[in-house]
């Protein structure tokens, strides 16, 4: 390919990557303007006077805690899924014994269920174990509704893995449990980092859950705190805009830290499976 045919090829992905961050800049923009200007003026248009207090008034009320509820419960949430996914994974496929299969199908069953199909029945359970308004019903659910698309994407990775590793392990003397903490669970980093992006997506904007299992303000996560900013009479929209900017922040940074690991779990996983 020559240099014109690289020149018209940047061209085109800096069109799209145009398009792409387009959506972002906007909303930005949007989180600092007044309700007069957003309704009264041009949707693409500069807002005419900057009004930081919106992100103040959000602050205010309360979207502090929503930001830490929603931190803190989908890193416990992430950090228990990929531990419980990465030892299921290991099991199955590093491992002899009669049931792995069907213990394996029975993992890949969670895939067929349609997400809030169960949450009736998921409320019921957790009421007659006093686990309404309480965040760990959330963390559990979060968990087993992610652990069978995190084992599918590691089963391949895994399944690939040398077995020459283990035995140089086990001849050096490491135990079962240092050969996974200590070995597998490194080599694992990128596709781990793969599912943890994946989880994150999932568990940061998930809503139903949240908004049934939930009721106090103070367990509240961001997807459901920003409905306090719409009122029966009148919204604060540039509130809400500003809700949604640091709502999308963290989803965001954790793209720009993990890009490169997520291509290799990627490539890593399509080049071994």
């Amino acid at each position: 390919m020559g240099r014109v045919g690289y020149f018209f090829l940047y061209f085109c992905l800096g069109i799209v990557a145009l398009f792409q961050i387009f959506p972002i800049v906007w909303l930005f923009l949007f989180s600092l303007k007044s309700n007069r200007e957003i309704f009264a003026g041009s949707p693409f248009a500069l807002p005419q006077e900057i009004r930081w207090e919106n992100y103040l008034v959000v602050w205010e009320g309360g979207i502090g805690t929503y930001f830490w509820n929603s931190v803190w419960i989908t890193g416990l949430s992430i950090a228990i899924t990929l531990l419980f996914a990465s030892m299921a994974v290991f099991v199955i496929t590093r491992m002899k014994w009669k049931l792995s299969k069907l213990v394996l199908g029975l993992f890949m069953i969670g895939l067929m269920i349609p997400i809030h199909s169960a949450l009736i029945p998921l409320f019921n359970m957790f009421l007659s174990v006093n686990l309404i308004n309480n965040p760990i019903s959330i963390v559990i659910t979060y968990t087993a509704y992610n652990l069978p698309i995190t084992m599918m994407i590691l089963l391949g990775f895994y399944y690939t893995l040398p077995k020459e590793i283990e035995e140089a392990a086990i001849i050096d003397g490491a135990s079962l449990h240092r050969l996974f903490f200590r070995i597998i669970l490194p080599i694992s980093a990128p596709i781990l980092a793969t599912t943890a992006i994946i989880n994150m997506i999932y568990n940061w904007n998930e809503f139903v859950f949240i908004n049934t299992f939930i009721s106090s303000d103070k367990y509240k996560t961001l997807t459901v705190g920003i409905q306090n900013f719409v009122g029966q009479y009148m919204t604060d929209w540039g509130a809400i805009g500003a809700t949604l900017v640091i709502s999308v922040l963290p989803i965001l940074i954790a793209f720009l830290f993990f890009s490169n690991k997520i291509v290799e779990g990627i490539s890593s996983s399509a080049v071994k499976g």
